[in-house]
């Protein structure tokens, strides 16, 4: 199996005060340096944009229970550049950069082919790539600040289609404009919206007598959120073999769609049912953009929280019940700021899709559960801001772990 490693990089007050912003970047790096030395391949960082603060203020409130900000990694491309020059082997990428944030696409492409630029010549003599994982982020109020939300009472009526529908758009600006051509909104593949994809017949009735079309209409067009003369972003010199792109979405439609321009691979999350990845894998097979070569697994990371003790005076069985014990803890503090209760389905639901115990229970565990060619984007950072407690996990994992599921 490939090991990546994922950062949530949030901050919380878990009843010692909340720390600061330039302590946990300091704790970040530590943790990136700490990961290159003991042989993590890639460093994944979550991206948030704007405070929950004003949100959980609102009614309905958004997150009301949860005491921090979900993230405060707002650009990749920085960390990117101090990680590396702090390391010699991991990569960077992002989990994941949001698109339509922060300029829309046009400004992504731009940026990505800036930074690659820049650090194309330290890239190439490490043997590392950028990893770029995209998509729209999280939560909507941060896209509303860039206007992406329902424009008319059609939108309205169609959102979740229509949104769907935005990414899809997003993504076509940013990889055609990523690979060099010149693009402008009218060469952008329309938002149709077909009669099937309205679930209730009399919501599709309502939006053709918006638009005034006939009643027989069997699809509508949305118009296009960014509206450009055709533009070619610089700089142009730009090596994208240094390059690796990751989806953040589950479409189906939408993974085979970004292959048409560029070699794009999949995320999926630990929660994902096996059938969704085993599906995904065969399709990827033949959807995947040529210039990638032959589809893999590891290319469809796979998110795993991991809880491992190997304490020297603990029997097996006492590891086993301790890592059992941190688990289930995280995964009340976990529900509880989410939703401010503990549902124990959750609660259950989440130990299920972690790994905890002694070591051999865990090697176990991720060997009954993964394909032996899988990428584990593997979590520690989960419910602390102990950067030391962190890189003990990660030390123990790799240590102890690591050496029996790799070839």
């Amino acid at each position: 199996m490939k090991l990546d490693i994922f950062f949530s990089f949030s901050k919380m007050n878990l009843g010692r005060g909340m720390p600061g912003d330039a302590f946990l970047y300091d704790n970040l790096f530590r943790q990136i340096r700490a990961a290159d030395n003991l042989g993590f391949r890639r460093a994944w960082v979550g991206e948030a944009h704007f405070s929950l603060k004003t949100e959980q203020g609102k009614q309905p409130p958004l997150l009301p229970h949860f005491n921090g900000e979900l993230c405060i990694n707002t650009d990749i491309l920085q960390i990117a550049g101090v990680a590396m020059h702090q390391t010699y082997r991991i990569e960077v990428g992002s989990a994941i950069r949001n698109i339509l944030a922060n300029g829309g696409p046009v400004a992504h492409a731009e940026a990505v082919r800036t930074f690659l630029t820049i650090y194309g010549t330290k890239l190439r003599d490490s043997g590392r790539k950028l990893n770029i994982g995209f998509g729209m982020g999280r939560f909507n109020y941060a896209n509303e600040v860039y206007g992406i939300k329902p424009r008319s009472d059609v939108e309205s009526l169609l959102w979740p289609v229509v949104r769907g529908l935005i990414l899809r758009e997003a993504t076509e600006i940013f990889l055609r404009l990523l690979r060099g051509e010149t693009v402008g909104s009218r060469d952008i593949a329309p938002k149709v919206i077909r009669k099937e994809q309205c679930k209730d017949a009399v919501i599709w009735d309502v939006v053709l007598r918006e638009l005034g079309l006939p009643p027989q209409s069997e699809s509508v067009t949305i118009p296009p959120v960014w509206e450009f003369d055709p533009v070619q972003i610089i700089p142009a010199d730009t090596d994208l073999q240094n390059l690796r792109l990751i989806l953040g979405s589950h479409d189906p439609g939408l993974q085979e769609y970004a292959n048409r321009f560029l070699p794009v691979q999949v995320f999926n999350l630990s929660v994902t049912p096996g059938a969704t990845i085993d599906a995904t894998h065969e399709r990827m097979k033949t959807a995947y953009h040529p210039d990638g070569g032959r589809w893999e697994r590891s290319y469809m990371p796979r998110t795993i929280m991991i809880f491992t003790r190997a304490d020297a005076g603990m029997t097996e069985a006492e590891q086993d019940i301790a890592a059992g014990a941190e688990a289930r803890e995280a995964m009340i503090a976990y529900w509880r700021a989410m939703e401010g209760t503990v549902d124990q389905a959750k609660v259950e639901s989440g130990m299920e899709n972690a790994v905890y115990g002694s070591p051999a229970k865990v090697i176990r565990m991720l060997k009954e559960r993964f394909h032996p060619e899988d990428c584990l984007m593997t979590w520690f950072d989960f419910n602390t801001n102990d950067a030391e407690l962190v890189i003990n996990r990660m030390r123990t994992f790799m240590e102890t772990v690591a050496p029996h599921i790799q070839s």
